[in-house]
């Protein structure tokens, strides 16, 4: 049987009700023995890092979960994290820059009611999230909720109250756990997985070359790239998609969490990013269909004028859509073109928001450098971006 290791941190599965409104209380391990069936299905170890509705949930908590597991990797086969659904994309997005290329299922999943209600749902997410967990081809951050699996980076909570609350935003779900099964849709991964071995191997070479990840400059990913990868050794093994897997996953620190998401409204003026910069290192915009953003003026000031000047003053953006499907294309009309030439502006394509934030804390905790965050930015993490060939 496979040894994995439970991981509770509170939310509504955990939740009791004490009169004052739903709060989570009850412990991981009050949680497993609620679910006597997952006996059957492995051992399991139980760690309790935190009780909190996930409401409260905060980057210092990504990366608390984070050390729990880097720091018992080679113990167990597998993770699998009890979460509140509210911020559930969030962490599933974070864990995912936080470990990437894990050859070991790392499993998050919730309820939308408590495991002590009548017509829960805790019980079978538990279960299913165990299930696959143990299957030989689960590997990665991934959600498992309501019969499905959803990649880490792509999910989203689509609904407040049903038990299919997650939906899989431009990407196709993983799995569907139906009963003891796991059925695989089998996506194509060759693509995303060769392009993130030929970055990580570049990163690895010039993490050894110098004292620390934000030391990177763009020269040592530049050189680093044909070195790494003619001396890199494959040392790895084939997955069931012909892909080879790590033996260890890349694993990082450091997060920065002055990232501010801007949704953009009629009327919203310019000045907004005055406002922002004493506090906030980036922007995330979510702008209008396609990438629209309004062309009026504002006392002379454009929105391209602040935008343009937030970038070339060292500080990043992302432009994505609000539109929560099909994703972002600057070049097609004239009043988002600008934006697309700029080279200093990241474009957040098809990702979701949740992804976004995550791996732009990401990206600026390993350097500010604007060129080595676009290069970590635009790297495929656990098929968060579409790789066209």
């Amino acid at each position: 049987m496979k040894h994995i290791l439970l991981v509770a941190t509170g939310g509504t599965i955990a939740s009791t009700e004490a009169g004052r409104g739903l709060s989570p209380a009850l412990t991981g391990e009050e949680l497993a023995r609620a679910v006597p069936e997952i006996a059957a299905l492995c051992d399991i170890e139980i760690m309790q890092p935190m009780n909190i509705d996930s409401t409260n949930m905060l980057p210092v908590n990504w990366l608390r979960i984070r050390d729990i597991i880097v720091e018992r990797y080679d113990a167990f086969d597998g993770f699998v994290i009890l979460h509140g659904t509210d911020t559930m994309a969030y962490t599933a997005a974070a864990l995912s820059y936080l470990i990437q290329q894990s050859p070991k299922p790392i499993v998050i999943t919730g309820s939308q009611r408590p495991m002590g209600s009548s017509f829960t749902d805790a019980k079978l997410n538990l279960y299913q999230s165990l299930r696959f967990a143990t299957d030989a081809r689960s590997h990665d951050v991934t959600i498992v909720f309501g019969g499905i699996a959803i990649a880490g980076t792509r999910a989203r909570k689509q609904r407040t109250m049903s038990s299919n609350a997650f939906t899989s935003v431009n990407y196709p779900p993983l799995a569907i756990i139906r009963n003891d099964r796991v059925i695989r849709t089998d996506c194509a991964e060759m693509m995303s997985a060769q392009f993130s071995s030929t970055v990580h191997a570049a990163l690895d070479y010039a993490r050894a070359e110098r004292a620390s990840v934000k030391d990177l400059r763009p020269e040592d990913l530049a050189a680093a790239g044909p070195i790494a990868q003619s001396s890199r050794k494959r040392s790895g093994k084939a997955g069931a998609l012909g892909i080879e897997q790590p033996r260890a996953p890349h694993t990082y620190e450091g997060l920065d969490e002055r990232v501010f998401v801007l949704k953009l409204t009629p009327g919203l003026k310019p000045s907004i990013f005055e406002t922002l910069r004493p506090s906030y290192d980036a922007v995330i915009l979510e702008t209008f269909g396609l990438g629209g953003i309004p062309s009026h003026e504002e006392r002379s000031r454009s929105f391209q004028h602040a935008i343009f000047d937030w970038v070339d003053s060292g500080r990043t953006i992302v432009i994505t859509t609000q539109v929560p499907e099909e994703g972002l294309d600057l070049g097609v009309y004239e009043i988002s073109r600008p934006y697309a030439e700029h080279p200093g502006i990241l474009r957040g394509d098809d990702m979701t928001t949740e992804a976004l934030v995550a791996k732009t804390m990401w990206a600026l905790g390993q350097s500010h450098d604007p060129d080595v965050v676009r290069t970590l930015f635009y790297l495929p993490v656990n098929h968060d971006r579409l790789v066209i060939a």
